[in-house]
């Protein structure tokens, strides 16, 4: 989904958008630990382990992300010249 595509008032699919939300979901966490890391006011410190388990699973939510789109173009029909 591109953001001009959900501007436009078409709505993704269900699959798609709850892949997104988690792809979202994981950066988020991905880049509280970056931002702890390199925080030298932060008291909070996390291990390289869970900073690359957070990176990881975010790898993982855009693998599932391009699947599904690919799949859903797939079954997309194909539109021709307005």
């Amino acid at each position: 989904m591109s953001f001009s595509e959900n501007a436009s008032g078409s709505s993704p699919s269900a699959p798609e958008e709850t892949i997104v939300e988690e792809v979202l979901g994981c950066f988020d966490v991905y880049a509280r630990f970056r931002r702890a890391r390199d925080s030298i006011l932060n008291p909070v410190r996390f291990s390289p382990r869970d900073e690359q388990r957070a990176y990881d699973d975010l790898q993982r939510a855009i693998s599932r992300l391009r699947t599904v789109r690919r799949q859903l173009d797939r079954t997309r029909p194909v539109r021709g010249p307005s």
